[in-house]
């Protein structure tokens, strides 16, 4: 589960662009970055710099990484725009979020269904080997949505009988592999072990 951990913490500090189709260049590239990080953080390194650049990233997310995402997430992709800001997208199916909602008048999951492109936007901070995704924004469609009804669709998708609760979008995490902070620009991450 590391690499899905290593993954999650370099994509909140990644870059997509739309107009560079995901290559299997691309997601090989991001791979063998991704195993030397994890080489070198079972050593215990320090003063380790590695560079993922965003189409990086986003190739194997899309091409390697997509078999393993939940049932009913497809075509990840996320953008890093400066000084640590960082949007996400998904296609997402809500049929099984709508299915256990409580149904209520105010409860918008009731009238959401079938699959739709969810974003979120927020900035990410991470120092001495801790991180948190501050989300600013988030919509279904293009059409804003509350933070509490994104936390109810990654908790449905992040469920396990590790984590029964998903995950919580506002919790600080432990960067994993040694990773210290990662510094982010536009269409870069940069992991500091």
């Amino acid at each position: 589960m590391r690499p899905i951990a290593l993954i999650a913490a370099i994509a909140a500090g990644s870059a997509f662009l739309v107009a560079a189709p995901p290559t299997s260049q691309h997601a090989a590239a991001f791979e063998a970055k991704m195993n030397a990080v994890i080489a070198r953080g079972e050593a215990s390194p320090t003063g380790y710099r590695t560079e993922f650049a965003g189409d990086e990233l986003n190739a194997y997310l899309q091409l390697r990484l997509a078999s393993k995402l939940p049932t009913g997430v497809a075509d990840p992709a996320v953008t890093l725009h400066d000084k640590g800001r960082v949007s996400a997208r998904a296609i997402v199916d809500l049929d099984g979020i709508r299915k256990k909602s409580s149904g209520g008048w105010f409860d918008p999951a009731s009238y959401l269904g079938g699959k739709l492109p969810i974003a979120a936007a927020g900035s990410l901070e991470t120092a001495d080997g801790r991180g948190r995704l501050l989300i600013e924004s988030a919509d279904i469609s293009g059409i804003p949505i509350p933070k509490t009804l994104l936390q109810e669709v990654v908790t449905y998708y992040t469920r396990s009988p590790e984590m029964p609760g998903g995950v919580n979008l506002d919790a600080p995490f432990d960067l994993p592999s040694g990773i210290q902070r990662i510094d982010v620009v536009t269409d870069k991450a940069t992991v500091v072990q």
